[in-house]
């Protein structure tokens, strides 16, 4: 018992200072004083290698820090919430192609001017994770307004009429779904539903919908995780059907648990356990060279990705949060030791001490493919959520082992970010 706390409590204050490492990081470097948002084009030391906004890490950014700034005592600081509101009035100003319609741009200039649009959902997802977590910290109930807007367009899009999206119809197009768009809708139902009873009865139904939409991509006879299935949960044919995603698999499979346990279903929980987190992650770490495979295919043919084998930071920041959790619940002590397993590696490989933050594209052998902190994809989100996230839940569990008291997620490092 004293040996669990002793690597409890170390892996706490490890991870706790690491996030302070990274947040300093995106304040210092990220924040666009002229203009209002964030730059995430940042090179290895964080210098701006190109001004151009994606809209989806905008929102994170904007979420991420309010999501500190709430549930942070060190983090509760006028330049994280300023730097936050200044991200979300970008947002309002400048993120929808043709107000008032909802549709969001994919890349901005720096002054907010549209470059390109996605034809998904996805900036329009985050821009809601990031209205909504505005309001929470500043009581301001326009962000709310926004983020609900926003929302019910979303769910229009996907369960009655896509067209919106400017998506066209082509005859030769499997009628296919992918994992990320219930994966997505889910955490917009936990985001938003978040301590509202009046929200959460709202989607609650919606969110058993995602639930089961997810849960369709066990396939195989539950031996597998497929990323892409037919619209009525079938096997697809052809690389599009064979598709595997580990970290995609994985982080649906914590916001699958964190359902599970809200609606306290025992039976869901013990089967994402076993389905979204054990089995891809079995299925998905290199033995060779350790660390996760990005693609896989279900056949053990030849992915046809360039970057198949490449070890990238959020599957493994998915996977961090995806094991402790299922611990936390669980209590199956081979979950703390996958969790481990991963932190570990994923301290050793991605983490730049030098600089700071994590790299973010590794080579299968684990040596560093691309020096960049950020860009189109990876922004201030998945290594502080990850961070955030286990530095909670490693504080829980300390507590749970002998309730005395603890610095909680007050001020693990001498030199806090703020």
């Amino acid at each position: 018992m004293e040996k669990e706390r002793e690597t409890l409590q170390t892996w706490k204050e490890r991870v706790g200072q690491e996030l302070d490492r990274v947040v300093a990081f995106w304040m210092e470097h990220s924040h666009d004083q002229e203009y209002g948002g964030f730059f995430t084009c940042l090179g290895r030391d964080g210098h701006v290698y190109d001004d151009l906004k994606y809209v989806w890490l905008q929102g994170r950014q904007v979420w991420m820090y309010c999501h500190l700034y709430r549930k942070f005592e060190r983090f509760r600081c006028p330049e994280l919430l300023d730097s936050a509101k200044a991200g979300g009035e970008f947002l309002l100003r400048y993120a929808r192609v043709a107000p008032p319609g909802k549709k969001c741009a994919f890349v901005l200039t720096r002054d907010g001017r549209p470059v390109k649009v996605q034809r998904t959902i996805f900036s329009e997802c985050f821009y809601t994770m990031a209205m909504n977590e505005l309001w929470r910290v500043t009581g301001e109930a326009h962000y709310q307004t926004e983020a609900v807007e926003m929302m019910d367009q979303i769910v229009h899009w996907v369960r009655k009429d896509p067209s919106g999206l400017g998506r066209p119809w082509l005859p030769g197009t499997p009628a296919s779904e992918s994992m990320a768009v219930p994966m997505m809708l889910l955490n917009l139902v936990e985001q938003l539903g978040e301590a509202d009873d009046e929200l959460a009865g709202k989607y609650a139904e919606l969110g058993d919908w995602c639930a089961q939409r997810i849960l369709q991509h066990v396939q195989r006879d539950g031996q597998a995780v497929l990323e892409n299935v037919s619209e009525d949960g079938k096997e697809l044919s052809g690389c599009l059907g064979r598709h595997q995603n580990p970290g995609h698999a994985l982080e649906a499979g914590w916001f699958l648990l964190r359902h599970a346990i809200r609606k306290g279903d025992s039976e869901l929980r013990v089967h994402v356990i076993d389905k979204f987190l054990l089995l891809p992650f079995r299925s998905g770490w290199d033995p060779d060279h350790g660390g996760l495979f990005y693609f896989q295919d279900v056949d053990g043919l030849c992915p046809t990705q360039l970057e198949w084998a490449m070890k990238l930071w959020w599957p493994h920041s998915e996977a961090m949060i995806a094991l402790l959790m299922g611990y936390s619940d669980s209590g199956d002590p081979a979950l703390l030791r996958l969790f481990y397993q991963v932190a570990e590696y994923t301290f050793c490989q991605f983490r730049d001490p030098e600089y700071g933050e994590w790299f973010g594209y590794l080579n299968r052998e684990g040596t560093v493919a691309l020096t960049i902190k950020g860009g189109p994809f990876k922004g201030c989100f998945h290594v502080p959520r990850c961070l955030a996230m286990c530095e909670e839940m490693l504080g829980a569990l300390l507590r749970r082992l002998a309730p005395v008291p603890d610095r909680g997620a007050g001020s693990p490092s001498a030199d806090p970010a703020c």
